[in-house]
């Protein structure tokens, strides 16, 4: 396999602090901004790579009330210099001290399988974004499982496509969520999902698929027991050991299949350019210029002007949205995704204005 794939690494990094840690992934990466300004995986936090990397290459979770950091291809050797410089974390109103990391390899990563691997979400997969959302409200519950096998081989697909992996075989999916009925997540109202999958595709532990790869969605674990609901990473890879993957001549007759050649490669942006500004015409008039009635401008209170509220935002031409993720998810889980956004919108406070923005530039 390594002979025909460039052998892609991965990383995890899973801090043992003194205290459960009960913040989100934006405050974290804001504390290593902070502490940690000269670092080389801080330009993998902040944005600085979004143009060069569609998918992120350093993915901060909570996960059991710990940090994971996880590191992929370009992204493992400056996970690995961090990890070791932690001694504290200081988040203003709480300080974490650093006992240990524990450090997981792992190589031969993002490449197709013999045999079929089987995945769980341990956290929500938000699957469904504006687009995709609206076209799934309209179809018949026996539609909507194909919908999501295609959605997240596509998914599967454009990872590959990322870390420079070349498919020519097809990649075969079949999900398993929960409940067809997809929680909104958030402002966005973006769908969610818990479950599980199976594929012929090798993935990395912990990392993001899907729509709030940054927040923490998506998180993958790779060949669990389908019947166990709760995370516990010890139970986890125990049943790596005890549940071998399937061979995959023996199970395709009831999963989805597509190829690469199926899946459009999403747009990177363009850095724009300003334009010149050009003079107004002589013989043209400003609206409202000698009409008899005032060119009216609002000031506040300080004397200067308002701004426009109703300033169009920039578009994205991507094909995926934000971070590219999938989900469904029970009662339970669904309280704990509005919680954990409602943290979220507070990361503002905590962050500096200037790491702020840079998270949030999408």
């Amino acid at each position: 396999m390594s002979n025909t794939f460039p052998n892609i690494k991965s990383v995890v990094v899973r801090v043992i602090t003194d205290k459960p840690v009960r913040k989100t992934p934006y405050q974290v990466k804001g504390v290593f901004m902070r502490q940690y300004p000269d670092e080389p995986i801080i330009p993998m936090l902040d944005g600085s790579y979004r143009d060069r990397f569609l998918y992120p290459r350093v993915q901060v979770k909570i996960l059991n009330e710990q940090i994971y950091i996880i590191g992929i291809h370009e992204g493992v050797d400056s996970v690995l210099s961090i990890a070791e410089k932690f001694e504290m974390f200081d988040f203003g109103n709480i300080t974490f001290e650093v006992q240990d990391c524990d450090i997981e390899n792992a190589e031969e990563q993002f490449v197709p399988s013999s045999r079929l691997v089987r995945y769980r979400f341990i956290t929500p997969w938000v699957a469904l974004n504006h687009m995709t959302g609206g076209r799934y409200r309209f179809l018949t519950n026996q539609e909507k499982p194909s919908f999501l096998n295609r959605l997240l081989g596509q998914n599967i697909i454009f990872l590959a496509n990322e870390v420079g992996i070349n498919l020519e075989d097809n990649i075969f999916t079949k999900v398993k969520v929960s409940s067809l009925f997809p929680r909104p997540v958030d402002e966005n109202k973006w769908g969610a999902f818990m479950g599980e999958f199976k594929t012929n595709f090798v993935l990395p532990n912990y990392i993001g698929v899907g729509n709030g790869i940054t927040r923490g969605f998506g998180t993958v674990y790779g060949m669990f027991n389908p019947d166990s609901f709760t995370f516990n990473e010890a139970e986890l890879k125990q049943e790596v050991s005890e549940n071998p993957p399937e061979l995959l001549a023996e199970k395709t007759e009831n999963m989805e299949s597509i190829a690469a050649s199926d899946v459009p490669k999403p747009r990177r942006r363009r850095k724009s350019t300003p334009r010149p500004q050009q003079s107004q015409p002589r013989g043209r008039l400003k609206k409202y210029e000698n009409s008899g009635r005032p060119n009216k401008k609002r000031f506040n209170k300080s004397g200067t002007q308002k701004q426009n509220k109703r300033q169009k935002l920039p578009r994205s031409g991507r094909v995926f949205s934000e971070e590219f993720d999938i989900e469904d998810d029970s009662q339970n889980v669904g309280n704990r995704v509005s919680e954990e956004h409602k943290d979220s919108r507070d990361d503002a406070k905590f962050n500096t204005e200037k790491h702020h923005k840079r998270q949030h530039k999408f």
